[in-house]
């Protein structure tokens, strides 16, 4: 086929009109109040924010073997990971979708015919008669086309811009459900040492009061104590075991929940007892600007906003005239012989022009949906901002705070469990009755089980710092969609 005419003549239209104009707002990120430090802890701030970022595998600080070896998994199996990465390649796709409206659409198409075709005449009187016996005859073309609709407005620049950053939230979106199911997942064992750790609290607890129950059990056999200080004991010990049985509901459940966070059945995962709970490990925290590229759930807030920008620009540009160029270029002959001849060569070029003159205000009302859908995008950006500073100050409070009541609950079980001692040795003395010594167990127990729900909570409020700090992520990290779809 020769289409050196029209396709000459398409690449240099391609080459004029691709320089078109945009219309619709080019995008600028909104800017928003950063304060310089955070309130709640005035001077923890590093000089290079960067230096203050949880490292790569920001788990391993806990120095928790279970956490260690689940957390890998979680970019891997966990099933709403997966989900959102699946999401993130549609986004990929649509994007390459949108970049196929800047090219010409080529094709070429073929036909062929055998047909059987007859003529023939009959006369009376002075006519004559002639006949002649019809033939077969083959016939055929070939041809290439080409349509192109140039992008005189920018409608399809701002349709791949929309797409570009919708992909980048969805990239996004990706890495903030990954940090966030690693969160969870690192709370889950979190809960499950502590289960762990208040097991051997209680355990402990029904040992000692099996020991006092003896005790009492002795005095009551010598006739020293009355019987009811013997039921109490017997009380005071079965509700412990009672309570220690119920613990192991609360961590069959953490086990569970643990086994569904990295892609297993429950009954996949088998965790043995620990008697260790997770290290607390120190993160300082960043000057609150870091946050702005450092937390994944702000990143995607920020790239919706740009989309619903880009928005705009399609919704306007259907205010201009549309252009369609096309152009075909091929052979046909009947009968066939000779069909890529000279001769036979046929070619056409043609364009339309079509603007919508009244469309009963439709245009109007669009670019206003996409005008108001972008401040509420704007809106929803600088909400999403606001509240990550508030999750960090809630976390920096509750570590401060929280290592204060450590601090004070610390000396409070020493004094608990020296004074149930006491008042055990004075109820044997005979000094003081039988609830004072049992009052005193149960204080020492109040107070142990208040120091590891605060040992709890430290660990909890570190994990959460550091997924509202963004882990180890930054928005450096998101690519660029079109070569990214290119090379896929």
């Amino acid at each position: 086929m020769n289409m050196k005419i029209p396709l000459t003549a398409l690449a240099a239209s391609l080459a004029l009109l691709l320089g078109g104009c945009m219309v619709g707002p080019n995008y600028q990120r909104p800017k928003v109040a950063v304060p310089t430090q955070y309130k709640e802890l005035p001077g923890w701030t590093v000089a290079e924010p960067s230096a203050a970022a949880p490292k790569a595998d920001w788990w391993t600080g806990f120095n928790d073997p279970l956490l260690n070896q689940l957390e890998p998994m979680v970019s891997v199996s966990n099933q709403t990971v997966r989900q959102d990465y699946a999401n993130y390649q549609e986004a990929l796709a649509e994007v390459q979708q949108a970049r196929s409206g800047l090219f010409p659409t080529i094709g070429v198409t073929g036909s062929g015919t055998r047909e059987r075709s007859g003529s023939g005449s009959l006369s009376t009187g002075t006519s004559t008669t002639s006949s002649a016996r019809g033939g077969v005859i083959n016939a055929g073309s070939l041809e290439g086309n080409v349509s192109w609709a140039p992008d005189l407005w920018g409608k399809v620049r701002r349709t791949i811009e929309e797409n570009k950053a919708t992909a980048q939230a969805s990239e996004a979106t990706l890495a903030n459900a990954t940090l966030t199911e690693q969160t969870a997942l690192a709370t889950a064992v979190i809960e499950l040492r502590v289960a762990d750790a208040n097991i051997d609290l209680l355990q402990k607890t029904v040992d000692e009061y099996k020991e006092s129950l003896r005790v009492v059990g002795n005095q009551g056999a010598a006739g020293t104590t009355p019987p009811s200080d013997v039921i109490s004991a017997r009380t005071q010990l079965e509700n412990a075991q009672s309570s220690l049985l119920a613990l192991g509901v609360t961590r069959a459940q953490y086990a569970h929940a643990i086994a569904v966070l990295v892609g297993k059945n429950p009954e996949d995962l088998d965790i043995p007892h620990s008697s260790s709970l997770p290290a607390l490990p120190l993160v300082p925290a960043a000057v609150p600007s870091t946050l702005l590229q450092r937390r994944p759930d702000i990143a995607v807030a920020e790239r919706q906003m740009a989309s619903e920008n880009a928005a705009i620009g399609v919704a306007v540009a259907a205010y201009y005239p549309s252009l369609s160029l096309s152009g075909a270029d091929g052979f046909s002959q009947s009968p066939l012989a000779g069909l890529l001849h000279a001769a036979n060569h046929i070619w056409s070029l043609g364009a339309d022009v079509s603007e919508t003159v009244f469309d009963g205000g439709e245009r109007h009302a669009e670019v206003a949906a996409a005008k108001a859908a972008y401040e509420a995008s704007v809106a929803n950006y600088r909400g999403t901002v606001l509240t990550a500073f508030q999750n960090v100050e809630d976390d920096l409070s509750g570590l401060r705070i929280l290592a204060q009541q450590g601090d004070v609950l610390d000396s409070a079980v020493r004094d608990a469990s020296r004074g149930a001692d006491i008042a055990l040795n004075e109820y044997q003395a005979g000094t003081v009755d039988y609830t004072t010594a049992a009052t005193a167990q149960t204080t020492k127990l109040s107070t142990q089980q208040n120091a590891l729900n605060v040992q709890q909570q430290r660990l909890l409020d570190t994990v959460s710092l550091i997924g509202d700090m963004g882990g180890d992520w930054s928005a450096s990290r998101l690519s660029d969609p079109g070569k990214s779809s290119a090379q896929r």
